[in-house]
């Protein structure tokens, strides 16, 4: 029997190693997000629960220096949160991209196996009717055998 090769067997592989090399920086760039949406969620804690330990000090009373520290802190605060915002917009948007370039990859890949799929079909195909061709002569060869004899 002959042994099956996919003539673009090295065009899939590197399309594989692309797909994987994109995946790897998928992965990345979603990891990077959840790291920077992670700091803004704890931004925004820590503001909440400065806004509310600010309040808790009003009724109770408290300087007007310790309202001016805590209204700069929290100033601060909202700056950095901002700052922050900004960044997770760009991981959001940069994790999109590369989960659409992921996408891309994904489908290139597929197309070649349903290539390869196809291309392996015929070569079956194409071995079993050697066979059967085989076969027939090999039946034809015995039969005038025994009709010579």
């Amino acid at each position: 029997m002959v042994n099956y090769m996919y003539r673009f067997e090295k065009v899939l592989t590197i399309r594989e190693q692309e797909k994987n090399e994109t995946e790897m920086a998928y992965k990345e760039s979603v990891r990077s997000f959840e790291e920077i949406a992670e700091k803004l969620y704890e931004l925004l804690k820590k503001k909440e629960n400065l806004m509310i330990f600010q309040q808790e000090r009003l009724t109770v009373g408290s300087s007007i220096d310790e309202i001016h520290h805590y209204s700069r802190f929290i100033d601060s605060l909202e700056k950095t949160i901002i700052d922050v915002q900004q960044k997770v917009i760009q991981a959001r948007a940069k994790m999109n991209w590369h989960e659409e370039k992921l996408l891309e990859k994904n489908l290139e890949v597929r197309k070649f196996e349903k290539m390869k799929e196809k291309d392996f079909k015929l070569f079956q195909q194409e071995q079993d009717r050697i066979e059967s061709l085989f076969l027939d002569e090999i039946s034809l060869q015995t039969y005038n055998k025994r009709e010579i004899r």
